[in-house]
């Protein structure tokens, strides 16, 4: 039997277009796979910010994540916006019950303009229910100083982060640098039981970076679900990342961050058997 080598998004939906499901279902389908998507949230968003957050009720959710995982073959799974308790809890009963074979999650916290995305009663569950659940969790910066509640302002101190979110209970930590402005960004790997690993890539200078850890995390697990290992699959995301930023760096959409060029060159859909 043919089919597509899959990826169900679970994140939070940006009226703008330029992060959330849409930036995931559009990653997903430029690296070739197909995206199945359930919304966590509705987002009033644009370029210059987020107006205003409506959770989807948490019956909704389970019938959208249930209605999927029914009908159709998942490869890897992405989490994204989570900002109930509620949510976070309904989808660590989902995934103990289909047991989709990887799931990074990406925990959105602090939008690119600013906005705190969360409730702060939900981070204690996701420790509880959701990091141990997940093969990969990616944080960058704002959001790795609220899980460590440490400072973070070199690769040392990004990797002793990394390590203590590893040591308090998750699988792995991607840990993004790019907040950290610098003509080379680094971004620190920690795999329980392995050695850090750190990730190079050169700085570009653009405003249109709204979107970037959604694109990022998206692009990992589409290239788990074509068949690469976590860490090539970190490595192909990234530079389809750069290169994204790259082609839309002096395109402007909007009055504030810009999107990604998501489609700079778009594949075709794989189909495995």
């Amino acid at each position: 039997m043919k089919r597509y080598p899959t990826v169900l998004t679970i994140a939070g939906s940006d009226s703008g277009g330029g992060a959330g499901i849409q930036a995931d279902l559009k990653t997903i389908a430029a690296l070739g796979a197909y995206g199945a998507s359930a919304i966590t949230a509705l987002t009033a968003q644009n370029t210059t910010g987020v107006r205003a957050i409506h959770p989807v009720p948490g019956a909704f959710l389970k019938n959208q994540l249930e209605a999927v995982f029914e009908d159709i073959t998942v490869d890897c799974v992405k989490i994204g916006m989570i900002n109930t308790v509620e949510t976070a809890e309904i989808i660590a009963e989902i995934l103990d019950r289909f047991q989709p074979a990887f799931v990074i999650f990406d925990p959105v916290m602090v939008s690119t303009s600013g906005a705190k995305l969360i409730q702060d009663q939900t981070i204690d569950v996701l420790w509880k229910e959701l990091f141990p659940r997940v093969a990969l969790i990616t944080p960058n910066l704002d959001e790795a100083k609220i899980l460590s509640g440490g400072e973070i302002r070199n690769t040392g101190e990004m990797i002793t982060a990394a390590e203590g979110m590893v040591d308090k209970g998750c699988k792995a930590v991607l840990l993004k640098g790019g907040h950290l402005i610098a003509p080379q960004l680094f971004d620190v790997f920690v795999q329980k039981g392995e050695k850090p690993q750190i990730f190079e890539s050169d700085y570009i200078e653009s405003k249109n970076v709204h979107g970037t850890g959604c694109t990022l995390s998206s692009a990992i697990a589409t290239y788990v679900a074509l068949g690469s290992s976590l860490p090539e699959a970190i490595r192909l995301a990234k530079k389809y990342v750069a290169n994204a930023i790259e082609a839309g760096k002096d395109v402007t959409t909007g009055k504030g961050s810009g999107p990604l060029n998501h489609s700079f060159f778009p594949q075709s859909m794989h189909i495995i058997s």
